[in-house]
């Protein structure tokens, strides 16, 4: 027992040994670039260093030749170098939510890069509903990504996007998902993991620049990576803090129902369709077994959803499963469970610490190290870590000019004017003249703060804007009031100077709403309505101001502003989110009529009486028996501020259906005989399919098109967002309110006419869970609704 213990300390050394020379190489800066594997002339020979053999044939190579204490010291983010091999420490976890952060330790700004495009918070693209756009972000960002890496600022794998559904308001994350739908936030998904891991510009490059190794497998090329993405947090995840609930020991409890249409679709259409390269566990159990220890959604990911990559813990996640969640009575229970579910890598040191006694105890084979070590480095050659100096290699020419790229800020730009949602325009107050206007004042904590404008995840801009100075490029005689010392608001010190400048002044703009201090990681809002005292101070301001106020609302997460929404002293209402470096000159813009507000909301806005709600009440579906009222557009019940998808104009638009079908006829999915079976098995009337029963190529044989015409009426050019809802019929409690089904965005000329198509899959678009989570296409009548316009479809079989 003695001679075990001092095993088990020294073997604890040594990894303390590897780990503290991983950090210290990982987190000093390489201005001359990145440490490589592969290094000639002592260390290219390896098989695994070849670049025409097939990459899993190299991962192999590698694993053969590592000792036991090796492959361990690959089981954190911070991964052990192996010296005798030529092989640096490498650090997994960068950060890319919305442009490159230093959230993790993989990314730094302290060499000659000291700064990064910062686009919008995810909420605010999402607002968007821009396929396009989002795909493009997640391009450049990985092009700034790569560029860093190059330096010897960034790592190869980083970990966004949040795909999470926005399921609760209060909830502080959600800033960084695209939303409540879980169609927008699959769709979000897929683009910026597109995008960010083999995008357009990586294309260019390759074009551009050439590939300098003719020698690759052709097998291997098309799954290149020009970087790795990460689909995260699988699943169900959605609290950070409410009551005695964290993330780190609560329990979701999860309906089959919401889990196959609610939960589950964007990290499918992440795999799927994006071919995310990385997953992420979550902290929370679901239904009782933590998200890590969950080896029937993990394996599902690998063995139904085709997943190819690495799956990683939350940061210390496989810890909570013992030291928070108590659901082993051992740390090396926690690793095992992890490993058996199909965790590949732990954020944090857990398995470092607790792995070698886990194989000890026989809870742990090295086999399945072996197969962690599989998808961790096939990933790695993926991108081409191993095949030799990044600097010769296919992206070697990205620097420091790739680095807040003119071409990125206007995206980025681009992006935060698509994505503000206007509100409320009551008599045309905006679009302002600026030849009309000779002084103005903008109000509030917000309105002159730079730090907090990006929201969670934000790196350090390159150029940052305040909504103040975007302001004063239009009217010089712009002032500024704080009126509160901060968002929360708790004194009314500096009501006096605000009251005294809006009353100068011909218009005034007050920025009220959210910021970091209020919602983000680890921190949920236990009230929708605005901090403090800022409705008295958006209240006062707009009793002495000379015409009604323009109201700008930042943060996230939607608030209650029901008082502003009715006083006609507050003309105009903007949801700004978080919108990034270039926030400033986006409002300016847009206040001022050089762009055309086309954003719409992607959650539902909810009066402060939803704060009686449970946070931790993860049902989908209302019940009126018990007073609930479900959550989102979806299911939702009871009253709305604003609804799902609600987005003025400085335009008016108008919808005509060109061609549509009346009727989809179920029966030619079936076989003659299969048709009678299907019947005969019927007691009762035919109400609905199971998509179960039917093939996937006999369901591309329904797809139809839907095709609108979109006509501007109005004076001024604009882009419109087409959403495409569907309702079907009550042949199951449980049936969606509405569902979006498609989205379009698209500029259209004033008095010019533009055309869009919809191409609608009824096995997916037309489907939801049943109460055993099983898909199902209901029999019967159907209505498609776009705007005002509703036009039915009949179903049958």
């Amino acid at each position: 027992m003695l001679n075990r213990h001092w095993r088990s300390v020294s073997l604890f050394l040594f990894y303390l040994v590897l780990l503290s020379s991983a950090i210290a190489k990982t987190s000093r800066n390489l201005d001359s670039g990145p440490d490589f594997p592969c290094k000639p002339p002592n260390f290219n020979s390896y098989p695994f260093c070849k670049t025409s053999l097939p990459i899993r044939q190299r991962a192999l190579s590698l694993i053969s030749l590592l000792s036991l204490p090796e492959k361990l010291g690959q089981l954190s983010n911070t991964a052990s170098a192996v010296p005798r091999l030529g092989i640096p420490p490498y650090e997994w976890w960068s950060e890319s939510l919305h442009g490159i952060a230093d959230n993790g330790p993989g990314v730094s700004f302290n060499g000659s890069v000291s700064s990064a495009t910062s686009f919008p918070q995810v909420i605010v693209s999402a607002a968007s509903f821009n396929r396009t756009l989002w795909f493009e972000i997640g391009s450049s960002v990985a092009v700034e990504g790569r560029a860093m890496y190059n330096v010897g600022q960034a790592g190869l794998t980083f970990w966004a996007p949040n795909i999470n559904v926005f399921r609760d308001p209060r909830w502080g994350r959600g800033q960084e998902t695209p939303g409540e739908d879980p169609l927008v936030v699959s769709e979000y998904g897929v683009e910026f993991v597109r995008g960010f891991q083999e995008g357009s510009k990586a294309k260019v490059l390759r074009r551009r620049f050439g590939d300098d190794d003719d020698d690759h497998d052709h097998d291997d090329v098309d799954d290149k990576l020009m970087l790795s993405a990460c689909c995260k947090h699988f699943t169900a995840y959605d609290l950070e803090k409410w009551g005695n609930s964290t993330r780190y020991n609560f329990n979701a409890v999860v309906t089959e129902q919401d889990m196959e249409d609610t939960y589950q679709p964007p990290f499918r259409g992440c795999i799927q369709d994006g071919k995310a390269s990385c997953l992420m566990c979550s902290y929370n159990a679901v239904d009782g077994v933590p998200a890590c220890a969950r080896g029937d959604l993990l394996q599902k990911a690998r063995a139904e959803w085709g997943f190819n990559g690495y799956i990683t813990s939350d940061c210390d996640a496989v810890a909570t499963i013992f030291e928070y969640q108590r659901y082993t009575k051992t740390p090396e229970e926690a690793v095992a469970d992890a490993l058996n579910a199909g965790v590949d890598i732990n954020c944090g040191t857990y398995m470092l610490r607790n792995t070698h006694s886990a194989i000890e105890l026989g809870k742990v084979r090295e086999d399945q190290i072996d197969e962690a070590l599989l998808h961790l480095f096939s990933v790695q050659l993926r991108l081409g870590l191993f095949d030799g100096d990044p600097r010769k290699g296919q992206f070697a020419k990205l620097g420091l000019d790739d680095i807040c790229d003119p071409s990125h800020r206007k995206l980025a730009l681009e992006a935060a004017k698509q994505g503000i949602v206007l509100l409320k325009n009551d008599m045309d107050l905006l679009p302002l003249n600026k030849n009309d206007v000779s002084s103005l004042a903008i109000i509030g904590p917000m309105a002159n703060n730079v730090s907090n404008i990006g929201g969670g995840y934000t790196g350090k801009p390159c150029e940052p804007k305040t909504l103040f100075h975007g302001l004063l490029e239009f009217v010089r005689k712009t002032s500024y009031a704080a009126g509160c010392p901060d968002v929360s608001c708790d004194s009314g010190t500096g009501f006096a100077e605000a009251l005294s400048i809006a009353k100068e002044a011909d218009i005034v703009v007050v920025v009220a709403g959210l910021d970091l201090s209020q919602e983000t990681e680890d921190l949920d809002r236990v009230s929708l309505a605005l901090p403090g005292r800022q409705q008295d101070l958006v209240s006062r301001v707009a009793s002495v101001s000379k015409k009604p106020v323009i109201l700008v609302l930042t943060g996230g997460g939607p608030t209650d502003v029901s008082f502003a929404k009715t006083e006609p002293r507050i003309g105009s209402i903007l949801w700004i989110g978080y919108p990034g470096e270039t926030g400033g000159q986006a409002l300016a813009e847009i206040i001022f009529g050089d762009h055309n507000p086309g954003g719409r909301l992607p959650i539902t806005w909810y009066p402060e009486s939803f704060t009686e709600v449970p946070m931790t009440d993860m049902n989908m579906r209302a019940d009126p028996p018990r007073g609930y009222p479900g959550r989102t557009y979806r299911f939702y019940t009871g009253p709305q501020v604003y609804p799902f998808g609600h987005g003025l104009s400085y335009t008016k638009f108008s919808y005509k259906i060109i061609s549509a079908p009346i009727s989809l006829i179920l029966s030619e999915l079936f076989s003659q005989p299969s048709r009678k079976k299907l019947l005969q098995h019927r007691e009762e009337q035919l109400k609905f399919l199971r998509l179960d029963e039917v093939s996937v190529s006999s369901c591309e044989s329904l797809r139809f098109e839907v095709r609108v015409a979109v006509t501007n009426t109005g004076e001024m050019d604009g882009s419109d967002v087409l959403m495409l809802f569907w309702t079907m019929p009550a042949v199951f409690a449980g049936v969606p309110r509405k569902q979006l089904i498609g989205f379009d965005r698209v500029l259209v000329r004033s008095h010019g006419v533009t055309e869009s198509v919809f191409v609608v899959e009824p096995c997916k678009h037309l489907t939801v869970a049943n109460g055993a989570g099983k898909r199902v296409i209901a029999i019967g009548a159907h209505v498609l609704v776009l705007g005002e316009l509703e036009f039915a479809l009949s179903v049958e079989f």
